[in-house]
């Protein structure tokens, strides 16, 4: 089966010059945990919610916090995206990306066509719902 026919299709994207304070409120405010970088249509690089946490001052909002630590939220999104992003096409198979997931030790991929034009987003939860239903048709059968 192709990954077009299981991928998430609702993908988050930020610009390579959206600040760290932007992508943390996309993050909050979509539950995702992962952003695309976007110039243009063109896929450029991929945000997680840990590569943000990283890259924050754990003193932000706190009694602690002083300018230097406020200042991380300016930060842009090329300054802390993963540049070299493993990508599939819409006709890939389930199995090829499953591949994918255990070679490089990933959560998602971005699915895009030979522009590299965004067309979705194959996260591990999306492999699980599929494996779930797959698992409930052989039980109904």
């Amino acid at each position: 089966m192709a990954v077009s026919n299981i991928m998430t299709t609702r993908v988050v994207t930020v610009h390579l010059d959206d600040s760290l304070a932007t992508i943390q409120a996309l993050f909050e405010e979509t539950g995702f945990h992962h952003l695309v970088v976007v110039d243009g249509q063109r896929v450029e690089g991929v945000i997680s919610d840990r590569d943000l946490l990283k890259a924050l001052s754990p003193f932000i909002d706190t009694i602690s916090e002083r300018a230097r630590d406020r200042a991380t939220l300016e930060r842009k999104a090329h300054q802390i995206m993963t540049r070299e992003v493993i990508t599939l096409e819409p006709a890939d198979t389930i199995v090829s990306a499953v591949a994918l997931f255990n070679r490089h030790g990933i959560s998602c991929i971005p699915v895009v066509d030979p522009r590299r034009q965004l067309q979705g987003i194959l996260s591990w939860r999306d492999i699980m719902r599929y494996v779930e239903t797959l698992v409930s048709r052989k039980k109904q059968a």
